[in-house]
């Protein structure tokens, strides 16, 4: 499969509001504004931090893609949002200084102290976020109306192969509010050794507004959500080939046609990989004299011909039609593409469906091919 994701190691919201409050158990990563919170009625503002084990990154890069071009997204969804504005804007930088996860939910009586907070990257009174006297290519934000902190992050680096440095993504009324941001560059800035791997810092483009009118709150779900919904780094590679070599089988250009999957036993367990081959023919073959029977003279889909993957309780698909990364490939044997199950949440039920288009028309194939990604 040309879709691979990964779930992160730790993640926490960090609060200028409340300087010294860790949340690194928390259920929900927020990049919000506020104003008229107690007990400072100043501008405040959160962000949040997430990382993704490196062990894993390097494994897919080197053992997994082994291709020169690829992509890499942070993609999580939204669990509430209010006071959107029209031009807010979500952005992404490469953390510069390492930070404990902890323990404390937000609120918590006591207030979890014991990991990353606003002040400080490991713990209460340990480590405080530098707030001057930065490295190159580092910098950090904060108000006069809070405590010095919000954690230092990359804006570039000496290595212009890896640059920008950071990610974007702008929210209108009628979009989806779920963040997918492409992260290609830091990933790689990673893998090269030009900076540390430690995580991802996301806030608000615009922060500390003096503005009742504009107190946007974004908040989505963290590692730790229980559903069906963590964070995830994902990564896309073109795997599609189309090397038919000796076949005698031709290319369906007729409608109606009937699409059947083979090679799914119906249960995996998170470290498999399956390649799942699929068999079209037209529905009604054209008569010709042989010793078989006519249904089982197949043909190979068209080139523009594609997967995708759908959770079956929610019809969301967690793996989308894509013209690049899911395109659908063909061997001598007939068309196939492979799926990593250790990128689906297990203990749910999958649906895959076929497009294609034949003759002009584009076409969906819903056959009910079902499979289920177990615990190991």
């Amino acid at each position: 499969m040309a879709v691979y994701k990964i779930f992160p190691s730790k993640d926490a919201t960090i609060y200028s509001q409340y300087p010294v409050m860790n949340t690194g158990r928390d259920e929900i990563l927020e990049a919000s504004l506020e104003i008229n919170g107690l007990p400072n009625p100043l501008p405040q503002t959160s962000r949040f931090l997430i990382q993704f084990d490196s062990i894993e990154i390097n494994d897919i890069i080197n053992n997994k893609i082994n291709e020169s071009i690829w992509q890499s997204n942070l993609k999580l969804f939204a669990a509430n949002i209010e006071g959107l504005i029209a031009n807010t804007t979500i952005e992404t930088y490469p953390i510069s200084g390492s930070w404990n996860m902890g323990l404390g939910k937000f609120r918590d009586d006591p207030s979890g102290s014991n990991g990353v907070s606003w002040v400080y990257q490991a713990s209460s009174g340990s480590q405080p976020w530098a707030t001057s006297g930065f490295s190159s290519f580092v910098t950090a934000s904060y108000s006069s109306s809070t405590e010095p902190g919000g954690g230092t992050w990359y804006t570039g680096s000496s290595n212009s192969t890896v640059l920008p440095l950071s990610s974007s993504q702008e929210f209108s009324f009628y979009t989806s509010k779920d963040l997918n941001m492409n992260v290609t560059n830091i990933v790689k800035a990673w893998i090269s050794g030009t900076i540390e791997n430690n995580g991802f810092i996301v806030k608000q483009e615009t922060e500390f507004i003096n503005n009742i009118n504009n107190q946007s709150k974004l908040k989505y779900f963290s590692r730790d959500t229980h559903t069906i919904y963590p964070p995830q780094l994902e990564f896309r590679w073109v795997d599609y080939t189309f090397n038919t070599g000796s076949s005698t089988q031709t290319i369906l250009n007729t409608l109606p046609a009937t699409i059947t999957l083979s090679e799914n036993p119906g249960v995996f367990y998170p470290n498999s990989i399956n390649r799942f081959r699929l068999n079209s023919r037209p529905e009604y073959p054209t008569r010709v004299y042989q010793t078989g029977s006519i249904y089982s003279t197949y043909s190979y889909l068209p080139t523009a011909s594609y997967y995708a993957i759908q959770d079956l309780s929610t019809n969301e698909f967690v793996i989308d039609f894509d013209d690049q990364y899911t395109q659908i490939s063909a061997d001598s044997i007939s068309n196939y593409f492979d799926i990593y199950m250790n990128g689906l949440e297990p203990e749910r039920y999958y649906k895959i469906v076929i497009k294609t288009t034949i003759n002009g028309s584009t076409l969906i194939f819903d056959n009910n091919y079902y499979f289920k990604v177990i615990n190991g």
